[in-house]
């Protein structure tokens, strides 16, 4: 019963040391969105965060066509990096799982 402690605790840390590397890798993860007319770009990373906003001169002109369209964009690209976010972690979460019979959350 002791050796099957150490194991699972063994096990827990290796998933967490696998959670970490995940996170940094997630760092270097970009997703692109582009507005429907491609004059506004927003880069984002996978940790959640904006990288870079390019924005095509003619949308200076209107401030509230560029406020809607910089929500509109820069949420667009915060839910894909989100998304990829979550897909990563969960499959590092599901990896990482002991086998504990009626615990099988992640099928």
């Amino acid at each position: 019963m002791f050796g099957d402690m150490m194991g699972l605790m063994g096990k827990l840390q290796e998933a967490k040391a696998k959670a970490e590397e995940t996170k940094e890798r997630l760092k270097t993860v970009y997703v692109n969105e582009k507005s429907s007319d491609q004059l506004l770009e927003v880069t984002a990373v996978a940790n959640g965060r904006i990288k870079e906003i390019l924005i095509n001169d003619s949308l200076l002109e209107d401030k509230d066509q560029l406020e809607d369209y910089l929500i509109l964009t820069i949420n667009k690209a915060l839910e894909k990096a989100q998304n990829i976010h979550d897909t990563e972690m969960a499959a590092v979460a599901k990896e990482g799982m002991p086998n504990i019979p009626g615990m099988d959350m992640f099928k």
